[in-house]
């Protein structure tokens, strides 16, 4: 299955990523520490990565559309649970 969207959970050190294919249906739900998770998303280039907006998306954002992904920042009230 090809993961379309990549939904993150930032936090200071570990991180929550889940990957849903087309269909909505959850690939993956791990968590993940912030030495693993660039080598982790390198692995679905052609995702979609969203993140909730906060002070720590903008350098994980600036670091991921450095690598060619699309990445889209959500504002905290819009944001829920996924997996």
């Amino acid at each position: 299955m090809k993961v379309t969207l990549i939904g993150i959970d930032l936090a200071k050190n570990v991180f929550q990523v889940c990957g849903i294919n087309q269909a909505g249906k959850v690939i993956f739900n791990r968590a993940l520490r912030r030495s693993q998770l660039m080598a982790f998303l390198l692995k679905y280039p052609d995702s979609i990565i969203a993140m909730e907006a906060c002070s720590g998306s903008n350098y994980w954002g600036r670091e991921l559309l450095s690598k060619g992904f699309e990445v889209r920042l959500i504002p905290p009230t819009a944001c829920k649970a996924l997996c």
